[in-house]
């Protein structure tokens, strides 16, 4: 019964050290396994009752095997639990990025101990703070300055199992638009420059003729002109061109280019960075149409 409730309070999950603090001995454990009572699923961890929990579970399951907790007499989350999700982890609890099924990313405190687990990303730091971790949905989970931060460290350093760059600004913008805390570098979203030059990435990658940058057009400025074609592309990222007074101001604005002969074709920064290949597409057709 006790197994049960506690199992009930962890998505499903509890370790082997909670296993024996219940009395199960290690015999009763291989019955309970043999019998489908508890699935293994990492070394140290076990799911009770049904072999396939919840995602939440597995990252709970991995944070058992490696942190080897909850250690009742430590008083802060990290220090309870003894290791915490992170990265791609932390941002899919976040809601940053969707979920995968690659392994569970989980950090501790201290590069020494810790014995790998297959199907764990285990990342040790000797900057992890108390503070850094929290709980969200009775989960050990970095909070989302430490997350956006880890994330952007494995980058930097080509660490297996890194996100894109892409993904990074993605769950940057994301932090942004449902307010989470996080750093003031990030919370100040991407710059028109940031969208400037990976616009013209797009335009050399797929090979698309350069568009002239910040072209002034009557009392107006555009953010991309092919003259010839006569093509506007506007580039917009969420904090620049929200709330009614700047949707206002954009339609004047392309009504306006529309009215002097130009076609207008209005791109977010997220359409830029997930769907590169549909965006050439599209501009290369039109370009092609318009000559």
């Amino acid at each position: 019964m006790r197994m049960a409730e506690i199992a009930a309070r962890q998505h499903g999950v509890i370790s082997v050290d909670q296993l024996r603090r219940c009395g199960v001995s290690k015999d009763a454990l291989r019955g309970r396994v043999q019998a489908g009572r508890l699935h293994r699923m990492f070394r140290g961890a076990y799911s009770v009752g049904h072999s396939a929990p919840s995602l939440e579970g597995r990252l709970l399951a991995a944070v058992l095997a490696i942190g080897r907790g909850p250690y009742p007499h430590r008083h802060s989350v990290l220090g309870y639990w003894g290791a915490a999700v992170s990265h791609r982890g932390a941002a899919f609890l976040w809601g940053l990025l969707p979920a995968t099924e690659t392994p569970c990313d989980v950090i501790v405190s201290g590069y020494g101990g810790k014995a790998r687990r297959a199907g764990v990303r285990v990342h040790r730091s000797d900057s992890l703070m108390s503070g850094d971790v929290t709980l969200r949905r009775r989960i050990p989970v970095t909070n989302p300055s430490r997350t956006i931060a880890d994330l952007r460290e494995a980058i930097s350093r080509g660490r297996t199992g890194a996100i894109s760059s892409w993904e990074l600004r993605k769950a940057i913008r994301q932090a942004n638009v449902i307010g989470l805390p996080i750093e003031e570098r990030d919370a100040a979203d991407r710059t028109r420059s940031d969208l400037e030059r990976d616009f013209l990435t797009l335009c050399r990658r797929y090979r698309l003729p350069r568009p002239e940058v910040n072209v002034r057009i009557g009392a107006h400025l555009a953010d991309f002109l092919w003259r010839g074609e006569r093509l506007v592309v506007e580039t917009d990222s969420y904090r620049y061109h929200r709330g009614e007074v700047a949707f206002h101001d954009d339609r004047v604005r392309e009504l306006e280019l529309m009215r002097l002969g130009y076609h207008v074709l209005r791109l977010s920064g997220t359409q830029i960075d997930e769907t590169p290949k549909q965006v050439a597409e599209v501009l290369a057709a039109e370009l092609r149409r318009r000559r």
